[in-house]
């Protein structure tokens, strides 16, 4: 796996370090891109990682992240769209021009990193592509009718690029995170490091049995 590259988006220290911790361990380079280099570059060396800069609402910077990680590592055979913008508020107080770009970074984003991804795996006929989703993709709550939208679109992305891509020898997931992540090293805690851990089974998931969704949960977490 000395040659294998994973691209992650939007990495931060949580779901996204971690499974790029676990990536590396299993032997691939790892590229994480982020808007805020200041935060990312210190996580990418500490990790062994290679850091990219990327604003995950413009089409155009993610087209020319992956061309920056082409040269440096070679086209991406894992990818994971990791962002998302959170805007909580009542109706009437919700501000579109907001509104529009927290849509724009969790849906649209998602969707110039797939069209990229894809324009890489599809010659090669092999490749993984995940989106990491939330509680608010299959449920829309009060006060959260924003980040429904998103997500919502997100999930919707992910199931027809499953059945698009799929065929081609793409494997396109989409996990719903359902509940609190939290930074313990309590056991059977829903933690970064437990869903890498799923993302990663995902990853190792034959041909013939894909997931094209997973919801990843505590067991202690009521659904």
């Amino acid at each position: 796996m000395a040659n294998r590259v994973a691209l992650i988006v939007g990495a931060g220290p949580g779901i996204s370090a971690a499974f790029g911790q676990t990536l590396l361990a299993a032997g691939y380079q790892v590229a994480l891109a982020a808007r805020n280099m200041d935060k990312l570059r210190p996580l990418a060396q500490g990790m062994g990682a290679s850091a990219f800069a990327v604003d995950a609402a413009s089409a155009s910077s993610i087209a020319q992240l992956f061309s920056e990680v082409d040269e440096a590592l070679g086209p991406p055979e894992v990818v994971l769209y990791n962002p998302s913008a959170r805007i909580r508020g009542d109706l009437l107080s919700l501000d579109m021009a907001a509104a529009s770009q927290a849509v724009q970074i969790t849906a649209l984003g998602a969707l110039a990193t797939a069209q990229e991804a894809a324009r890489r795996m599809l010659p090669r006929g092999s490749g993984s592509l995940f989106f990491t989703g939330a509680t608010a993709g299959v449920k829309g709550f009060a006060r959260s009718s924003v980040f429904a939208m998103g997500k919502f679109a997100l999930r919707g992305l992910a199931q027809s690029l499953a059945r698009e891509l799929g065929p081609a020898g793409i494997h396109v997931v989409h996990f719903v995170v359902d509940g609190s992540v939290k930074h313990t090293n309590e056991p059977n805690v829903l933690t970064p490091q437990a869903i890498a851990q799923s993302y990663m089974a995902a990853l190792a998931q034959p041909p013939g049995a894909w997931s094209w969704e997973v919801e990843l949960r505590s067991h202690t977490e009521p659904f």
